[in-house]
């Protein structure tokens, strides 16, 4: 049968869009799970993906419904997606939850396996141990860290390990008790690091992943400035240097990081802020390039990543730039893993936006990529296969 012109006309222009369509599909190559404070604009974790060619990111899609989803994990099998619930009440118990979702790779959908007391209030970080047994995660509220089992089938099971830190340091507003605010696991997945803002140390212990145990290290504990308030904590790739930023001085304090003994030595502290500056500013989050030229700093109240360069000699830094972030209060951000972008999310203006990452200075370059999502926390990335 012999179709008339107009409609093969058509079927080759629908033909051309589906093979548009789909050659788009196959470049956002990346998902990006957003994490979020849930509200009026905000329903829980939603889902983009990344174009790590264009740096195109697409619209976000709400993929699970859960309360305060402020940061994620993923597991290094790929298939699951674990949630800081940062509440301050769960099962009628004044903690927070972790919640256990399975990843459909395809569409980034999640289906919820089970919540898991998080022991202490308001849970506000947590990561995946490297054997992918356990879920350790930070306590901001309550000023302890725990670890949760995780089962075969990628759900959690209850604490194996729950150590509550006490003491205070020199700010009666924001340091008369302890606030753990991340927890991070070293190259060789012995050591456990958290950065507690109330008490202005980095805690340093053993870890068994086994059998899902944390215990004190000797040294027990890396110590900042009074009045730093650490945040959180970031390993440069080569294993022997690490970095702290401190929300409440706006510094970055560089150490070198011994994996005998597991002792973190202060190398230098540099403000993340540019010379001059005299408005309330506060950092939040500080991530390690991938080539290990470079660490980043958000600063919010400035609302600008710092951009420094690292000397791999001896881990001194030094301030190349600060860049808008093209929006208010950036909570978090995160480089993609082929390190040609940066996704700064806006916590106060609903946006994430898109910086092209020059390989050879570090400096960003908005691509004028921006998406709109309510109250992003937290950005993790899982390459589609």
């Amino acid at each position: 049968m012999k179709f008339p012109r107009s409609l093969r006309s058509l079927a080759l222009i629908l033909g051309g869009v589906l093979l548009i369509q789909s050659s788009l599909l196959a470049r956002e190559n990346v998902l990006v799970f957003i994490g979020t404070y849930t509200g009026p604009k905000s329903k829980g974790i939603y889902v983009s993906r990344l174009d790590t060619d264009s740096g195109h990111l697409s619209d976000p899609e709400l993929v699970a419904e859960t309360p305060n989803p402020t940061f994620l994990a993923i597991h290094p099998n790929k298939k699951f997606l674990y949630a800081a619930n940062e509440i301050a009440n769960f099962a009628g118990g004044k903690a927070g939850a972790v919640s256990a979702f399975a990843i459909n790779a395809k569409t980034g959908q999640l289906k919820l396996l089970n919540q898991t007391s998080s022991v202490g209030d308001g849970p506000c970080h947590l990561v995946v141990d490297k054997t992918a047994g356990n879920v350790l995660l930070a306590n901001y509220g309550g000023g302890s860290v725990a670890v949760l089992p995780i089962k075969a089938d990628g759900s959690t099971a209850e604490h194996s390990t729950f150590i509550q830190h006490t003491g205070s340091s020199v700010n009666p507003q924001r340091q008369k008790e302890p606030h753990a605010h991340s927890i991070n696991l070293s190259p060789d997945n012995r050591r456990a690091f958290v950065a507690d803002l109330g008490l202005d140390k980095v805690f340093i212990y053993a870890f068994d992943p086994k059998a899902g145990k944390l215990t004190a290290n000797n040294p027990a504990f890396a110590t900042l400035p009074p009045g730093s308030g650490p945040r959180h904590f970031a390993f440069h790739p080569n294993g022997r240097f690490a970095y702290v930023i401190s929300e409440m001085l706006s510094t970055l304090t560089s150490f070198t990081f011994d994996a005998a003994s597991g002792a973190l030595t202060s190398v230098q502290t540099v403000s993340t802020l540019p010379a001059g500056f005299s408005g309330n500013s506060s950092t939040a989050e500080v991530v390690v390039h991938p080539s290990g030229k470079f660490v980043y700093g958000s600063n919010r109240g400035h609302d600008s990543i710092a951009v420094f360069s690292i000397d791999e000699k001896n881990n001194h830094l030094t301030l190349i730039e600060n860049t808008s972030t093209q929006g208010k209060v950036p909570r978090n951000f995160n480089i993609d893993p082929s390190g040609k972008f940066l996704l700064a999310g806006n916590q106060s203006t609903d946006n994430v936006a898109v910086f092209r990452i020059d390989p050879k200075t570090g400096r960003l370059t908005p691509t004028g990529q921006s998406i709109s999502v309510g109250a992003p926390v937290c950005l993790k990335f899982l390459p589609l296969q």
